[in-house]
């Protein structure tokens, strides 16, 4: 993540910073496998996803998603990983366990590592300096702010 972050353009460096809390999110999660409960893990994972997931998907579909061809292979992942993902996250309210947690933090990690390596360097590669521009403006105008989590449990 860090090699992909110092060498992402400025105009997707404000998603590609949501990514590293992303991950910073799945190795939380990872070490209170086991050590917290069932039910603490997934209070974290409902405040995270509400406060910082969906905020970043709904960015992504609606920012990103309109600069790519109808129909390209990188929007097809990023929409059923986005589905995956958050139907995952519902599920944990009935069926969370250790299996869930693992699975969820696996996704996410390999969606994220997706979008670094795959889906931003095609855009930065075919998109134009003022479309990535325009992309840069309206994730600066509709950023993701959330609260503070206030039961670190992870310290």
């Amino acid at each position: 993540m860090d090699t992909q972050q110092q060498t992402r353009s400025r105009q997707l460096s404000p998603l590609s910073r949501e990514h590293v809390d992303g991950m910073l999110f799945v190795k939380r999660i990872r070490e209170g496998i086991g050590k917290y409960s069932i039910d603490r893990l997934n209070h974290y994972t409902r405040w995270y996803w509400k406060n910082h997931i969906r905020p970043h998907f709904f960015h992504e579909e609606r920012i990103l998603l309109p600069y790519m061809p109808a129909g390209h292979q990188w929007s097809i992942k990023l929409k059923e990983e986005h589905a995956y993902i958050r139907d995952l996250v519902l599920s944990l309210d009935q069926d969370a366990d250790v299996q869930a947690f693992k699975s969820l933090c696996d996704l996410i990690e390999a969606h994220i590592r997706f979008e670094e390596q795959d889906l931003f360097t095609y855009l930065e590669q075919t998109l134009t300096k003022e479309e990535l521009d325009n992309i840069h403006k309206q994730l600066e105008e509709k950023p993701v702010d959330a609260e503070e989590w206030e039961d670190a449990f992870w310290t």
